[in-house]
């Protein structure tokens, strides 16, 4: 997980943070919606770039 893979992890992971901060801030629903979703995608393309160095990647990536 090292090379590109651990500063795309470590900003997923600081994004997942964000999102619960928000929501237990009391933060208002667009903005907890923005990054929950800005969490999302950064989990999904953790867990893609993990499945490329594997040489696991299914045909197509969305």
């Amino acid at each position: 997980m090292a090379r590109a893979g651990e500063p795309l992890l470590l900003e997923a992971l600081a994004a997942i943070r964000a999102h619960r901060v928000a929501e237990d801030g009391g933060a208002p629903p667009e903005e907890v919606e923005r990054l929950r979703l800005l969490a999302d995608s950064l989990y999904h393309a953790v867990v893609d770039f993990q499945l490329l160095e594997a040489g696991s990647l299914p045909g197509s990536i969305h």
